[in-house]
């Protein structure tokens, strides 16, 4: 038997960094998929992804890209006509100037994450994030050995950090998300444009999460780098180019950054999927096809918004943005995930548990998404009027 120097011979276990919560939701869905492999009906308000194909442009520059050509590696930040392609998408709908030496290719948002944490934040940094917030931040950052500073955000700043809420914390990092997961709200442009500048100033670097940016329903989408670019901006083409499983995304990286991802995007995977980056050139012309599913996710959240208040679950988040609505069912519960798998099992209703986003006070609240089709919000929304009545 042998072991590494300093290790205790004969004992095998986990490291402590890999010790991390589960992502509640998938569970959720395994459950589902459970369910609908026995024949049971499923009422899907749990998924956090488009029920959408990707765009046509992108279906058919994919089927182009398979025929004998040859997909090998590729540069470690992405090929350069998608990296222009994605500084001409600053440009022509957020009216700024992106270079594209700036811009990194990134196995979906969830890469960007990583590469970014990693080229920012050393093991005990001070990272900050809103609570409740999307898990991977907090579990990313846990196994990097940063240390997670929790900012609770509720209805009197919309579910939103303030600079007045972190100027005395000591951090070294923010996270940021507008639109947010799990609850949909959005900083008003100069919100952002506070913590943007605030951070910058003071060393503390910004992550700024915009993967939700084009499904908006309510007030104006601001980039963290209109106003200031010594933070990371991440994006992806999963929402709103309804490309989650391509797993293709973006970074826009600070200047003395740039050659530090570099190297760590060649290390960790050497380039994003090759198959996903060509077809992802074709996105940027499928704005129409995009903006009709927003059109469909804002009808969908309207009669989700006025069903559950019906239903008299009205402490509800503000859904600016994304597709999901974050409730409050404390009068129903203080074990948010019994209560979900009770909706799955007695009306069919998958849906995300709070403790996903908030491992305080996520027992009592829950996430529904309405990114399904219309029938799907109707019909459980019929399943829960009965669930209740029991």
């Amino acid at each position: 038997m042998t072991t590494g120097t300093g290790g205790t011979a004969g004992v095998f276990g986990p490291s402590g960094r890999s010790r991390v919560a589960p992502f509640y939701v998938m569970q959720v869905r395994a459950a589902a998929a459970r369910r609908r492999r026995a024949g049971g009906v499923v009422w899907d308000l749990a998924a956090g992804q488009p029920s959408t194909a990707a765009p046509e442009p992108v279906r058919r520059a994919a089927h182009a890209a398979l025929d004998g050509q040859i997909l090998g590696y590729t540069e470690a930040p992405g090929i350069e006509p998608l990296r222009r392609g994605i500084a001409g998408h600053y440009r022509d709908r957020y009216g700024m100037s992106v270079d594209v030496d700036n811009v990194v290719v990134t196995t979906g948002s969830s890469g960007g994450f990583l590469l970014a944490f990693l080229a920012a934040f050393d093991a005990g940094s001070r990272v900050g994030l809103a609570r409740p917030g999307y898990p991977a931040y907090r579990n990313i950052l846990h196994a990097l050995g940063c240390e997670v500073v929790d900012l609770p955000c509720g209805p009197e700043t919309r579910y939103q950090p303030t600079v007045a809420m972190i100027e005395n914390l000591g951090l070294d990092g923010l996270i940021v998300a507008s639109p947010a997961n799990p609850t949909g709200t959005m900083l008003e442009p100069g919100e952002l444009a506070a913590l943007a500048t605030w951070c910058g100033d003071r060393g503390v670097r910004l992550v700024s999460d915009e993967i939700y940016h084009g499904i908006t329903y309510a007030g104006r989408t601001a980039s963290s780098w209109h106003t200031d670019r010594r933070g990371f901006v991440v994006n992806s083409f999963s929402k709103y180019f309804s490309m989650t499983g391509w797993r293709i995304g973006w970074l826009l990286v600070p200047d003395d950054l740039v050659d530090v991802v570099d190297a760590l995007a060649g290390n960790l995977a050497i380039c994003p999927p090759a198959p996903a980056q060509y077809a992802a050139l074709a996105a940027f012309d499928a704005y129409a096809e995009c903006d009709a599913h927003v059109q469909r996710y804002a009808h969908n959240r309207g009669v989700l918004l006025n069903g559950l208040r019906r239903l008299g679950i009205d402490r509800l988040a503000p859904a600016d943005g994304a597709f999901y609505v974050y409730a409050d069912i404390g009068h129903l519960t203080d074990d948010s995930t019994d209560f979900g798998a009770r909706l799955l099992d007695r009306a069919g209703i998958a849906a995300a548990p709070g403790i996903d986003f908030d491992v305080v006070d996520g027992h009592r609240s829950i996430r529904f998404s309405f990114a399904g089709s219309t029938a799907t919000i109707e019909g459980a929304l019929g399943a829960l009027e009965h669930f209740l009545a029991l």
